[in-house]
């Protein structure tokens, strides 16, 4: 199994794209900063995100849509 972890920026405007395409992963993926880790696959969790901080996404595949998007917002 491939664990791969990301730095990523985000907003709130980016944080719908983000969840669309992470539920599109068929492993797990998750999110994190500080001491709170959250399923990147729900919608109202990552909402609940303070976007002011950098996030840590961990996950456990390959994807290449998810991973350039990951790219994109690399911080």
């Amino acid at each position: 199994m491939t664990v791969t972890k990301s730095v990523i920026k985000l907003d709130p405007t980016q944080a719908t794209t983000f969840v669309n395409l992470a539920n599109k992963c068929d492993f797990d993926v998750d999110i994190s900063y500080g001491h709170v880790t959250l399923d990147a696959k729900s919608i109202l969790g990552v909402m609940s995100i303070d976007f002011r901080h950098y996030l840590t996404v961990t996950f456990y595949g390959e994807n290449d849509i998810f991973q350039n998007f990951l790219k994109e917002h690399a911080a």
